[in-house]
């Protein structure tokens, strides 16, 4: 396993809890403190706080200091990865499904059957 399988694991351990992936859909409207980020939630703002930690190390947050609030902000960069990971596998599906589809219009198109037996 090399570091990038470690750092994909980190990320989607992260995203398969239900609290982080909220924290993460509420971050994509933009920076938010740890106050206002456990407001939707019946938990304690030290169990947040725990969530956020976890989000961090996976590197789909961060934080900085603006004066005495240290905003979470969400790490586009660090979903973007996650995303161009997902699609290279979801284009290797769409090209064998458009090769499915070409062999079923070719098979529509004979009257169903099976293009070699057509001959």
């Amino acid at each position: 396993m090399n570091s990038d399988d470690g750092t994909l694991d980190l990320a989607f351990m992260a995203l398969a809890d239900p609290v982080r992936r909220s924290i993460i859909a509420r971050l994509s409207r933009g920076p938010a403190t740890v106050n206002e980020l456990a407001e939707p939630f019946e938990i304690s703002k030290q169990a947040v706080s725990k969530h956020i930690q976890v989000l961090e190390q996976a590197q789909l947050v961060t934080r900085t200091r603006d004066a005495q609030r240290r905003p979470v902000h969400l790490n586009p960069a660090r979903l973007e990865a996650l995303t161009a990971w997902i699609d290279q596998y979801r284009l290797v599906r769409e090209e064998q499904f458009r090769g499915l589809d070409a062999v079923l219009r070719s098979v529509a198109a004979t009257g169903g059957a099976h293009p070699k037996e057509s001959s």
